[in-house]
């Protein structure tokens, strides 16, 4: 580097200057010496140039398929919970999650691949040398960067390569379509479409499917063919138990029966409170018929991100979640007094039948588990 001001041309000089006349004066007007600039491939059409073409291609073409493919599994691959019992629907249920990692994944991985290896394969290699300099962009300067943008473009023979241009167009369209999908689904699948609809977050499995329906409270045994109903007698004071709802016409039904087990907001806790406790009770308003006796259910589902809270503290009656900390007092409507969680644990209004079962005398009366933009409180 000779460190020589080089003199910028006049309009008109810059004006006659074909592009490569641009690119050479553009780096002399940096202070940019180009020390190694080769063609990576020198002669045209060979096997090898064409073997790395394709190998591009390839890889954009599988990025394009890929997020193609995880649109169409979003939106169509069967992602409702299937209980073991139904082993075709189980299988593709459990496949549901990782087939969306693994094309997601597998679309931005091709693309990037392809877009590696056609700097690696195509652009030039060059080794340059600039010198330090201060001043804002001149004229002159906006004109030569644009031609060295464009020489780029033609060494790097982008514009010949059609193979290459159409299949880097289908991985780029197979992420955006992927992309756009994710905030597009909640709209085909919505969840608030219809809020009386049984598998909504505003119920649970403790909702009544029919008018007069009895929903008993089970305990899990470990066995989802095995119904084991809970009486009042059962729970000692003090005690806690988690139930899952029952009803008459899912026995015998293996699938209806591990579903109940399963689904994610049927948990309760139900809690027999020592009768000096239950003397210091405070009820919500609106709740005060929601317990019987000494028994309170609240949900299992944590109010902050839907952890299970399943620790039960007896001396002190709070119960309390295991991921956040957050502990609720059950002697004050479940209502939180430590950690992140700023709302009660929903209750569950409960009875005995007469023949002694609990049983749930309707589903809650708000939205279990986190706070979501739907709901009101």
């Amino acid at each position: 580097m000779s460190g020589e001001e080089v003199k910028p041309p006049s309009e008109a000089e810059l004006a006659k200057m074909n592009r490569d006349q641009l690119v050479e004066l553009g780096t002399k007007l940096d202070g940019v010496t180009l020390v190694e600039y080769p063609d990576p491939w020198p002669v045209k059409g060979t096997r090898a140039e064409k073997r790395a073409e394709r190998l591009i291609a390839l890889w954009f073409a599988i990025s394009g398929l890929a997020g193609l493919l995880f649109v169409v599994s979003l939106i169509w691959w069967p992602w409702k919970y299937e209980a073991p019992g139904n082993e075709h629907g189980h299988f593709l249920y459990s496949l549901y999650t990782p087939f969306l990692g693994i094309t997601l994944g597998l679309a931005v991985l091709g693309l990037g691949i392809g877009i590696l290896l056609y700097t690696k394969k195509f652009i030039p290699h060059e080794l340059a040398v600039q010198e330090r300099g201060d001043g804002g962009s001149k004229e002159v300067d906006k004109a030569t960067i644009v031609a060295q943008l464009a020489d780029a473009g033609t060494r790097s023979t982008i514009a010949r390569r059609s193979l290459i241009k159409r299949s880097a167009g289908l991985g780029a369209a197979g992420i955006g379509l992927a992309a756009a999908a994710l905030p597009v689904a909640s709209f085909i699948k919505d969840p608030w479409k219809n809020t009386e609809n049984k598998d909504s977050l505003w119920h649970t499995g403790w909702q009544p499917q029919h008018p007069g329906e009895v929903v008993y409270m089970r305990r899990n045994t470990g066995r989802p063919e095995e119904v084991v109903l809970v009486r009042a007698e059962d729970l000692d004071a003090g005690g806690m138990e988690t139930v899952f709802p029952f009803r008459e016409s899912e026995r015998g039904d293996h699938e209806a029966l591990s579903a109940a087990l399963h689904r994610s907001d049927n948990p309760v806790m139900l809690i027999r409170l020592r009768p000096s406790d239950a003397a210091r009770v405070v009820k919500r308003k609106g709740q005060e018929d929601f317990n019987f006796g000494d028994y309170y259910a609240y949900t299992k589902i944590c109010s902050h991100v839907g952890c299970p809270t399943s620790l039960y503290e007896q001396r002190t009656n709070r119960i309390l979640c295991p991921c956040h900390q957050s502990q609720f007092d059950a002697l004050h409507y479940g209502k939180p007094i430590f950690g992140p969680a700023t709302r009660a644990l929903a209750q569950l209004p409960i009875t005995v039948d007469d023949k002694g079962y609990l049983i749930a005398r309707g589903d809650f009366i708000e939205a279990v588990g986190p706070a979501f933009w739907e709901r009101k409180s």
